[in-house]
């Protein structure tokens, strides 16, 4: 998976999660389903560390926060 793509599935994984005590026609916002990804791709480099990996959550962090 590339890292365009890979940004795009966790934004909207984020974006149409099922929300408790709210509408079944609700969604988050894109700009919270983006912090949201984020916080999870900055989870993922802590708990990788430095490694080949690294490059890939970069950009896949550098996508979500300039291009979707």
């Amino acid at each position: 998976m590339t890292p365009k793509e890979k940004a795009k599935e966790l934004v909207y994984k984020f974006k149409y999660v099922k929300p408790t005590k709210m509408s079944d026609y609700s969604i988050i916002y894109l700009p919270t389903a983006k912090q949201c990804a984020l916080i999870a791709v900055d989870e993922i480099l802590k708990a990788i560390g430095i490694s080949m990996t690294d490059e890939y959550w970069q950009e896949v962090k550098q996508i979500i926060e300039e291009e979707l």
